[in-house]
């Protein structure tokens, strides 16, 4: 890596995982659906995805894409970030495990045609 790719990093990814209890499924996504347009809003906010498992042990990946991790901890401190986690879903509905994950992101590509 030389060092205009160090001091330029091409973004920044946060994945959250959450290992969702059964029959919380539909309800998480709901949420998720819900309170889409609190983060879309903010200053370097790239993209956001909710990755449902296609396995019974995988846990869910909420995925942000920012332009920096300067953008993204200025969304944690955030009244829209705690407007969006004031109500969460019951202790029950999820489980041990997962976790937060912070990449910066040093190659990419993307679709041409």
């Amino acid at each position: 890596m030389n060092h205009s790719e160090q001091e330029n990093p091409m973004g920044y990814i946060v994945n959250n995982r959450i290992y969702v209890n059964s029959g919380f499924e539909e309800e998480f996504e709901t949420r998720f659906r819900a309170r889409v347009g609190q983060i879309d809003k903010q200053p370097g906010f790239v993209a956001m995805r909710v990755l449902r498992p296609m396995g019974n042990q995988a846990p869910y990946v909420v995925e942000t894409e920012w332009e920096s991790q300067e953008a993204f901890r200025a969304w944690v401190g955030s009244e829209d970030f705690k407007l969006a986690h004031a109500n969460p879903l019951p202790k029950e509905a999820t489980r041990e495990g997962g976790g937060l994950e912070q990449f910066e992101v040093v190659v990419g590509t993307e679709s041409r045609g």
